[in-house]
């Protein structure tokens, strides 16, 4: 049944927990648009295979763990459609008649695909990894979803879904709907090692579920000012990490903690330890619905079924109008 809301498809891959990144990112802000919009949330187990094939006992446990951390920042399971993206058969055979209408050299000249695999090191691309953009495709368009909330970088995947979709339209005589991005207005959350990205697999973020000795443990490593070798020289707010999490997580004291750090009337141990204490201030009440979720992992499962079982219900409606328009229907 319509809301008669705009509807958002977002989701995480399921590769691991959620970390702080991600909560600036994107969890912050579906939060707060829980109830504005109709807000459908993929856990991205297929797009999660394109890299992480090799170990299934990570996918499956992440499942739980993403859902736990959607769910621990607020996000509330009456509200919002949590889905397990391969146990909707829809978006794979959306995905099937979308590779159709796209070329390899298109796919191979994507930037974010050209980005992602020197990442991880790719000297040859599955067939999976080169085409999970259509298959992103068929995730966002399944549900006819109005908006995406992406980051500047997922901008060219957004683009190409609109392209197939459009295509799609025009040789068939379809009416699904051509997402629009929903640009992020936060800045990517650098890692505490002050690399570019806070990342899984780079070893350098807070996850939402650590504890508030491993937040301590973890923003004590982090990096700061590399000429602020003692406490008595003066240091540069603008090229340390540390200030930066401090805009984001310390707003009503920021100013007054680079005034500090510029006068070098207070050092970074004490500096870290109010991050420290900003950072476990957010993060109890996360702890704490989390908590509850990890001891009611069958309620948890119960709404990752009853998400997945509301997507397919949408998924096979949007399915037979294609295949009607197409006419593979008998």
């Amino acid at each position: 049944m319509s809301t008669g809301k705009l509807r958002i498809l977002t989701g995480d891959r399921t590769t691991g927990r959620l970390h702080l990144g991600h909560y600036v990112g994107s969890l912050k802000s579906r939060v707060e648009l829980q109830h504005e919009y109709d807000t459908f949330i993929l856990l991205a187990d297929i797009q999660a295979l394109t890299t992480h094939f090799e170990h299934p006992e990570l996918l499956h446990q992440s499942l739980y763990d993403v859902t736990m951390d959607n769910l621990s920042v607020g996000l509330d399971p009456n509200v919002v459609t949590i889905i397990q993206q391969s146990g909707v058969p829809s978006i794979a055979e959306m995905t099937i008649f979308y590779s159709m209408l796209i070329s390899v050299n298109a796919l191979r000249h994507n930037p974010t695909i050209k980005t992602e695999a020197a990442a991880y090191g790719y000297n040859e691309l599955s067939y999976g990894f080169l085409g999970y953009p259509v298959s992103q495709a068929a995730d966002i368009s399944f549900c006819n979803a109005n908006l995406v909330p992406v980051g500047i970088d997922q901008i060219p995947h957004i683009e190409l879904t609109r392209k197939i979709v459009r295509k799609f339209n025009d040789i068939y005589h379809t009416s699904i709907v051509e997402p629009e991005a929903r640009l992020s207005t936060v800045s990517r959350l650098s890692g505490l090692d002050g690399n570019a990205k806070m990342g899984k697999s780079l070893n350098n973020a807070i996850y939402l579920s650590d504890s508030a000795k491993d937040v301590q443990e973890k923003v004590r490593k982090a990096v700061t000012d590399p000429a602020r070798i003692t406490k008595d020289i003066p240091g540069n707010p603008d090229i340390c990490n540390v200030a930066k999490y401090h805009k984001i997580f310390t707003p009503d004291q920021y100013d007054n903690i680079c005034s500090m750090c510029r006068s070098a009337t207070i050092g970074c141990v004490a500096c870290k330890k109010i991050l420290t204490t900003s950072l476990n201030t957010l993060l109890d009440p996360f702890r704490e619905k989390r908590a509850y979720y990890e001891e009611h992992k069958d309620e948890v499962k119960d709404i990752i079924v009853e998400g997945t079982k509301k997507a397919n219900s949408v998924g096979n409606e949007t399915v037979a109008m294609m295949k009607d328009a197409m006419h593979l229907s008998l």
